[in-house]
């Protein structure tokens, strides 16, 4: 691994490189704020990706990625006196500071949940009108809804067993099926949400993240299906013209090879 002063050498480097870019490239000149948005929004989904497929080398290209955007924010800040890389560097060096004062203070802590409590008790005293500001509102809604939950819990408002959390699950269950039967569109979507929240709050007691969890069965169920296509296409047929039990052969033997 690389020295402390070899670390700083290369960030320093990325620094200058990108100082050059945004004077000479005129496309690097031409960005914004604005205009990087969904560049930035991309090249994090492409570092979850790699995460989640646990490729390192693809984790550590996309980490790249993500830094070069700050980098990029930070040089677009400070040409306007703004904010420049050592502002956003010391920024969360100090909040990093404040919201640890079981490390940097004295305040004695017994685990991880004390921590979580503490965190968010601090932030309410920063100015914070609600434990749920945190919470972008551009977050995809599966991703919002675990977030939302563990904010809340971080103040004590949750359940205390996983049981009664699946308990709340097979009831809004079959609130969904009463719904579903009585056919009106807008209270089985109510009651759609009801059931989804409730499992991804049954998933964090659990200790699985369901944005994970349910990535990994896409990611399956996309290696299972063009398994089903290759094979249907070796054997000369088209999809449309294959019954179910025929595609459940190639499918069964796609989950075989797991």
């Amino acid at each position: 691994m690389n020295s402390r002063k070899e670390q700083l050498e290369a960030i320093d480097r990325l620094l200058t490189i990108m100082d050059e870019l945004r004077e000479q490239c005129p496309w690097d000149k031409k960005q914004t704020m604005q205009s990087l948005r969904h560049l930035t929004i991309e090249e994090t989904y492409e570092l979850g990706d790699a995460i989640l497929d646990n490729d390192l080398n693809g984790v550590k290209m996309e980490l790249g990625d993500v830094l070069l955007h700050i980098i990029f924010y930070a040089k677009i800040g400070s040409e306007t006196n703004d904010f420049d890389i050592a502002d956003v560097a010391n920024a969360i060096c100090d909040k990093l500071v404040n919201r640890h004062p079981h490390i940097y203070g004295d305040v004695k802590v017994i685990d991880a949940e004390d921590v979580k409590r503490n965190w968010e008790q601090i932030k309410l005293k920063e100015g914070k009108k609600s434990v749920l500001e945190g919470v972008p509102k551009s977050l995809p809604a599966l991703v919002k809804a675990n977030r939302i939950q563990d904010k809340v819990s971080g103040v004590g408002f949750d359940w205390e067993e996983p049981q009664q959390v699946f308990e709340k699950v097979q009831e809004e269950l079959g609130e969904l099926q009463i719904e579903v039967a009585a056919g009106n569109k807008e209270k089985i979507e109510a009651e759609f949400g009801d059931v989804l929240f409730s499992m991804i709050n049954y998933a964090r007691f659990l200790g699985v993240n369901p944005e994970n969890a349910l990535e990994r069965t896409n990611k399956k169920f996309i290696k299972r299906f063009q398994y089903l296509e290759t094979k249907a296409k070796e054997n000369g047929k088209e999809m449309n013209d294959m019954s179910l039990e025929e595609m459940d052969v190639y499918w069964n033997e796609a989950k075989a090879k797991e």
